[in-house]
């Protein structure tokens, strides 16, 4: 997963795949998902994000066990 912030525009762009974006749909005024062919979720857009998603207040927790390889 990337998290990509754009200072000049207040946007987050959070990709979780880099599948190929079939379509983009408005989940609200300010949040847009994109999905592949198979209706995967591939990104997420926040604009105003730091009023919409509070950033710069990001934080990872991992829950439960490490998977070791």
């Amino acid at each position: 997963m990337k998290i990509k912030y754009f200072n000049d525009t207040d946007t987050a762009l959070v990709e979780f795949t880099e599948n190929v974006i079939k379509e983009t749909r408005e989940i609200s005024e300010n949040v847009y998902i994109d999905i592949d062919k198979k209706g995967n979720l591939v990104s997420i857009t926040i604009e105003h994000a730091k009023t919409t998603a509070h950033l710069p207040d990001i934080s990872y927790q991992q829950i439960g066990e490490e998977i070791k390889v």
